[in-house]
């Protein structure tokens, strides 16, 4: 392990930010300056020549005495995940010549004046302050940073009866299944004579979430004893027949797809020279929600909604490219300290802990979903504000305590691209985009649960992290596919809630297919995950896609020229 240390303390906001946060607890100013430094898994040792390019790189020096005789607390990326700076940093240094590196992490040092007490630094009300939980480790010494989690022994599936099973697993997993589909499930595998596994319950659980399925918005409604025509769903469908004269397609794919008009598209030829092609194209159009992971971690959250939208937008048919962005939010009052305004009430209803408050949403949500934007290189142009809270009787409220966040954009698609194809027996299941992480575990069956009941732990589980630079490389990978006279991609899905478990048979349903899946081939950061955890979970900025098995060898051209990572499941 080879650490390098930035020469100089940082001079950023995150200074005062914190020394507010912590005055409030302490009785003395607290004095402390932050310094980042780099640690280096590498494979053998860098010679002279490769040591003086990492120093420049990260405009760092040897390890110091810095910390001699010093206190300080040591914030990581959280164990066991590879940061996106590290990814990007790891790509860099490949690229510079320096091929013995396995990862590369940044790291923030909070070094302290002498005189605080150990006892302070070691109080959780004190050092929680320093860092997010949701994505970094906190460590006392510098000997206790490892790349890799500690290996834990995955619990074997019990010998108890089924029902038990269920009930457990549904509260251990934080599957959110009803007690209608505990007995459904029950059906099941009682006639199949055996226990679920985890990775079946897992999946089980996303793909019939209310956030994938929309069992709500599906039901038949009976109000006042009135049974109503209609269900919510239908009522929502029910605008685009009336006003269809320009809809190309709704409600049957990633986005709705507007029909537009010819425009000279700048293309790249088969000779890798640009060149203007007159195209029939449309207008691709998209808005969604990411509630819950915004009330857990509003910058995360907003990021990845953000993220979200980009990539429904480009697996729309057989490939789209986005152009502009909106963002909106609505949250319960911001009660913003020293300015608190009339229709605001000083004695507003707490927030659980693990919900993070409006103004927190509203300070945060913002910059993320902006951020997102920005690093994809896509302008967020517009979007929406509000708040409400109200207190009614009985010491009851209304109230966004769960806020909105909505993400939406537009974008473009060629005519010849606008519907998916049927795939074929011998075509090829592709992840493309970057590695699997333990991040986002059961975020459809978590966003679809009752806030007042979820776990904690379970909540910053299904919370996902943002990478818009591989987001980038993918779409690049994607527009190199679609602009050609002859795309060789069949369908494509991008991978959301649910992760593989939810999209993988998504794409293969659309053509009445069913798939055979290696496990063992999906692209994973972290060796330590188990196959309920490889099949499930949300890492971002992944598509599904199939292609013919004679275009393989041309997609693998195209993803090693952008650098976008892809497994052949």
């Amino acid at each position: 392990m080879l650490i390098l240390f930035e020469k100089e303390a940082s001079k950023s906001q995150l200074n005062q930010k914190i020394a507010d946060k912590i005055s409030k607890i302490t009785k003395n100013n607290q004095v402390f300056s932050i310094y980042y430094a780099y640690f280096l898994d590498l494979k053998s040792d860098l010679d002279e020549k490769e040591i003086l390019i990492a120093k420049k790189l990260l405009l760092s020096d040897n390890f110091s005495n810095q910390l001699s005789n010093k206190k300080y607390l040591l914030i990581t990326p959280r164990i066991g995940v590879e940061s996106s700076w590290g990814s990007k940093a790891r790509d860099i240094f490949y690229a510079s010549g320096i091929n013995k590196l396995k990862a590369i992490e940044q790291v923030k040092l909070f070094i302290f004046d002498n005189d605080i007490d150990d006892k302070l630094i070691q109080n959780p009300q004190f050092y929680s302050n320093f860092f997010d939980k949701m994505t970094e480790s906190l460590f006392f010494n510098l000997k206790d940073y490892n790349f890799l989690p500690p290996n834990i022994d995955k619990p074997n599936i019990s010998e108890e009866e089924i029902y038990p099973y269920l009930v457990k697993s549904n509260e251990t997993l934080g599957l959110a299944l009803s007690s209608d589909e505990i007995q459904y499930l029950l059906d099941q595998y009682s006639d199949l004579n055996r226990k679920p596994t985890d990775v079946e319950l897992m999946m089980f659980s996303q793909v019939n979430s209310e956030h994938c399925r929309h069992k709500i918005f599906n039901s038949s409604w009976v109000i006042d004893g009135d049974k109503k025509n209609k269900t919510l769903f239908q009522h929502i469908k029910s605008t685009e027949p009336e006003k269809s004269k320009h809809v190309i397609k709704a409600y049957s794919d990633n986005s709705a797809v507007i029909s537009s008009f010819k425009t000279n598209k700048l293309l790249i030829n088969d000779y890798n020279n640009y060149e203007y092609k007159n195209v029939q194209t449309h207008s691709v159009i998209k808005v969604e929600t990411h509630n819950h992971p915004t009330a857990i971690s509003p910058f995360s959250g907003a990021a990845t909604g953000s993220g979200g939208e980009i990539r429904d937008e480009a697996a729309t048919g057989r490939g789209s490219r986005t152009k502009a962005g909106l963002c909106g939010f609505h949250v319960s009052n911001l009660n913003i300290p020293n300015f608190i305004q009339t229709w605001e009430d000083n004695e507003s209803i707490s927030y659980p802990k693990r919900i993070a408050s409006a103004l927190e949403i509203m300070i945060e949500g913002p910059l993320g979903s902006s951020a997102y934007n920005n690093e994809f290189g896509r302008p967020c142009l517009t979007g929406y504000f509000r708040t409400y809270e109200k207190k009614i009787e009985n010491n009851s409220y209304y109230g966004f305590h769960k806020p909105i966040m909505i993400a939406g954009g537009i974008g473009t698609i060629d005519n010849s691209n606008f519907e998916k194809k049927f795939i074929k027996d011998s075509d090829l299941i592709i992840v493309l985009g970057g590695p699997s992480m333990l991040v986002g575990l059961g975020g459809g069956a978590a966003s679809s649960k009752h806030s007042s009941n979820e776990n904690e732990e379970l909540d910053f589980a299904s919370v996902q992290r943002e990478n818009a630079e591989m987001e980038r490389r993918c779409q690049e990978v994607i527009d190199r596919c679609s602009n050609q006279d002859m795309n060789i991609i069949i369908s494509i899905h991008d991978v959301g809630a649910g992760g593989l478990s939810n999209a993988v048979p998504e794409l293969v349903n659309d053509s009445d297919k069913g798939a055979v899946i290696d496990i063992d081939k999906i692209p994973t950061a972290d060796t330590s995950m188990t196959p309920m955890e490889l099949w499930c979970n949300e890492s971002q900025e992944r598509y599904v896609l199939c292609i013919p098995e004679k275009s393989y060898d041309l997609f693998k051209e195209i993803c090693k020229r952008e650098n976008c990572p892809h497994g052949l499941i």
